[in-house]
């Protein structure tokens, strides 16, 4: 679920706005989108993947946590991290070979 736009990092593109398939983010002047209907997450990762400047978090829970602290987020290195993963964005490699099911897959061939 959706959980942070970082107004540090945000550069107020809107691209999340343009790509959530289930309309969570409300456009705001001058400032970085809001999460105005989190409930409505899907949890599909899509903002947090076109995001440019990884200033997105999506956590992998699907129901809202009870808090979330950017500083942490950025010292765990979760900022953008599913972007990171996919190996999107220059200078990125995918990381979906490390993944267990391709592993598994792997050994069935």
């Amino acid at each position: 679920m959706i959980e942070l736009v970082s107004a540090s990092r945000c550069i107020q593109c809107n691209i999340c706005v343009n790509v959530c398939p289930t309309n969570i983010f409300n456009k705001v002047a001058d400032a970085p989108p809001t999460i105005a209907r989190q409930s409505d997450c899907q949890t599909c990762f899509m903002c947090e993947l076109y995001c440019p400047v990884d200033a997105l978090y999506v956590a992998p829970q699907v129901d809202p946590l009870d808090s979330v602290d950017e500083e942490s987020l950025l010292e765990a290195k979760l900022l953008g991290s599913y972007r990171r993963n996919v190996g999107w964005g220059r200078d990125r490699t995918s990381l979906a070979k490390e993944d267990s099911t391709h592993q598994i897959l792997k050994q069935l061939k």
